[in-house]
């Protein structure tokens, strides 16, 4: 295991964080705690060192657990949580950004955690009820108060992420130093707009769902066993409809998998781990202890170019405007008349 700088915080984290949405007991979606324990225990083994969960995971037995688990690991652990999402239905302030779920959020996961500080803390989802410079003060004075080391967002526009850092940075208070977005082979409409952000500010890149719920497993190729559908969420149809673009995409990675004799799951996240647009650090999750280890097999090994190449070709997401047309040859000549081809421009947050 390698370990990275996230982001401008100086944190060093592993270079796959361990997401725990499945340490809860619900048989339909989670697993029990000895499972759970097992799972963590085969990560950190392996020395891995970053953690990612949530209030929200099982209603906060996700936290409970992992304050269980980690006991004397917890000053090597980098530990991650979040809040914004709604932990009592009936009540109107439990839910949402602003500062009072913000303060409740956080003492509640501190202890489930069994800590006395988070070293990441999430805003989970823009709410788009709350101004976005209170949310930065907040947040900004859990730091001062020793409760939070860093913060990051989470599902929330890029403009919006842009607008609370420029507003930190110009008052002094802690901006987001990281990004946790849906990105994998077969959603990749992140990439316009929060990647460039991302390297222009320094921000790493946690994805979430790095193996689409399942469909980049090779669980769904066609002629694939159907009894290996069961369990991932592409099948509850959580992440969406299971479209024939979208098998396509999960057919070439098991294809070049085949070819180079590593499973699926391993190429699909090589093919983020290896990204030269940003620092990616792909959340892994699993069910069994079987699918750590084969996770984590991803770190034995890299993808060619080629390979590479030909994922980025099957996988190319539609143009976006307007980044598709300051990027478009036309607008270059534009800009830049007939000096386009000469100007090496090393302030592109597009390149790698």
């Amino acid at each position: 295991m390698r370990y990275k700088l996230f982001g401008h915080s100086g944190l060093r984290v592993s270079e796959l964080c361990l997401g725990t949405m499945t340490f809860n007991p619900d048989p339909g979606f989670g697993v029990d705690e000895t499972q759970s324990r097992q799972i963590y225990e085969t990560y950190v083994e392996a020395g891995g060192n970053f953690i990612d969960t949530a209030n929200l995971y099982g209603r906060g037995t996700s936290e409970s657990m992992l304050g269980n688990f980690i006991g004397a690991d917890r000053e090597r652990i980098v530990l991650a949580t979040k809040y914004t999402n709604n932990m009592v239905s009936d009540d109107p302030n439990a839910g949402g950004n602003h500062r009072k779920n913000l303060v409740q959020s956080l003492e509640a996961s501190l202890k489930r955690l069994k800590t006395d500080y988070i070293d990441l803390y999430w805003v989970h989802i823009w709410d788009y009820t709350t101004a976005i410079e209170d949310v930065m003060r907040a947040l900004d004075d859990l730091v001062r108060a020793g409760k939070v080391l860093h913060v990051a967002s989470s599902n929330m526009p890029a403009w919006l992420v842009s607008e609370g850092n420029t507003i930190a940075k110009m008052r002094g208070w802690t901006p987001f130093c990281g990004l946790q977005l849906h990105y994998n082979m077969v959603e990749r409409t992140c990439e316009s707009e929060f990647l460039p952000m991302a390297k222009q500010q320094d921000m790493a890149i946690t994805p979430w769902s790095p193996l689409a719920g399942g469909l980049l497993t090779g669980k769904f190729d066609r002629g694939a066993d159907e009894s290996l559908k069961e369990g991932s969420r592409i099948a509850s149809n959580r992440w969406g409809d299971l479209s024939e673009t979208k098998l396509t995409i999960a057919e070439a990675v098991s294809a070049v998998a085949k070819e180079i004799g590593r499973s699926p799951s391993q190429v699909a996240l090589n093919w983020l781990r290896q990204n030269k647009r940003g620092t990616v650090i792909p959340i892994i999750g699993a069910t069994k202890v079987e699918q750590v280890k084969d996770n984590l097999g991803c770190l034995d090994f890299e993808l060619s170019q080629e390979h590479i190449d030909r994922l980025n070709e099957v996988s190319a997401p539609p143009p976006v405007y307007p980044s598709s047309l300051i990027a478009s040859p036309m607008a270059l000549r534009m800009i830049q008349g007939e000096m386009a081809d000469l100007i090496d421009n090393h302030h592109d947050p597009r390149k790698a």
